[in-house]
């Protein structure tokens, strides 16, 4: 009698695990969906940039929900990784204004009467910004930290242009 007793509190004891284990794994793959599910769908390289160079209209709100305006820094969470330091390929940006990367996050620069100015900004996962002078300037710069190191984007305007700083 007392193997048999034994065995069905192991047997119930095992079925009731299983069953709440399977419970939790439905319960993690909903909400992560939800919560890592791209709206819309996944974009290319070429929408990403595109979305980059467009102006945030003023009085739209970006991710999180915060409202913004064309000054707002905001954060592009389909950002991928690029190169130490590029300018963002071909866009429909307006000339005066250009896309920037570092590996520990990327930036859009414009040029203004005053300098050049840091429209927006945007650590990529597991940096964050240390340090910010958005301008208008005649330099302007952000810095980067994050596990691999400390990354500065630095960007003046040549010809109403901005260029990456070559001597930071």
């Amino acid at each position: 009698m007392m193997g048999r007793r034994t065995f069905l509190v192991v047997a119930g004891w095992l079925a009731t695990a299983v069953v709440a284990t399977l419970i939790g794994l439905a319960a993690i793959r909903l909400v992560g969906e939800s919560l890592t599910g791209t709206p819309g769908g996944v974009r290319s390289q070429e929408e990403i940039a595109r979305a980059l160079a467009e102006p945030v209209p003023s009085g739209t709100t970006v991710a999180g929900g915060a409202p913004t305006d064309a000054s707002t820094p905001g954060t592009d969470p389909s950002a991928t990784p690029a190169s130490p330091v590029s300018p963002a390929g071909p866009s429909t940006a307006p000339p005066d204004r250009r896309s920037f990367s570092t590996v520990g996050g990327s930036a859009v620069a414009e040029c203004r009467p005053g300098g050049v100015y840091l429209v927006s900004w945007s650590p990529r996962q597991g940096y964050r910004v240390d340090d910010v002078d958005r301008g208008p300037d005649d330099d302007a710069d952000v810095t980067f930290v994050g596990p691999s190191g400390e990354y500065e984007l630095s960007v003046r305007c040549v010809g109403g242009v901005p260029i990456l700083d070559p001597d930071d």
